[in-house]
């Protein structure tokens, strides 16, 4: 084996292992109300992988049989995300429902005892009780990325480290 890839190895095997959690919907609807603009999660996980062995990325959408959305899925794929993704439900009344937080807090559930750090892209209140369980439980970091402007302060407040996506993160 060529000394570099021995290296890069190794880097590797002393990283800390992370397991990422995107809610798409919340990071697509934050980050077009504030800055009119899409999250660029190549970028994000490039940074990632730089500090830390990526064990587990799952994106979590809904599907509404939309092409535009069939590329950006096939993308976060690309990228190296397992996408899981729930139908789009339209309601008689004319709402809608397409919600993944039992399906995220499931997952992280299952993979926070063999992780050192859970990073969470959301800023969804519900998942503030979460955070502090797994950290709790397992003893691990947790990490938070969102919008500060739409983000519950008790998300904020529950993990150990919280980025503001900024126009830096953005296509």
């Amino acid at each position: 084996m060529p000394i570099r890839e021995y290296s890069l190895l190794y880097k590797k095997i002393l990283m800390q292992k992370v397991a990422i959690f995107v809610d798409v919907q919340n990071i697509y609807y934050t980050t077009k109300s504030v800055f009119s603009k899409q999250f660029n999660y190549r970028k994000l996980w490039r940074e990632l992988d730089q500090q830390y062995d990526i064990v587990t990325a799952i994106a979590y959408a809904i599907d509404r049989g939309d092409c535009k959305q069939e590329k950006f899925q096939q993308a976060l794929q690309h990228i190296g995300f397992n996408v899981k993704l729930k139908p789009f439900i339209q309601r008689i009344d004319g709402s809608a429902k397409g919600d993944w937080d039992v399906g995220i807090t499931i997952d992280i559930m299952c993979v926070s005892a063999n992780v050192d750090k859970v990073i969470l892209l959301s800023g969804d209140g519900d998942f503030a009780i979460l955070m502090h369980k797994i950290k709790e439980m397992h003893n691990i970091e947790t990490i938070v990325y969102s919008v500060d402007k739409l983000t519950a302060k008790s998300l904020i407040d529950s993990s150990n480290e919280y980025h503001n996506i900024t126009s830096a993160y953005l296509l």
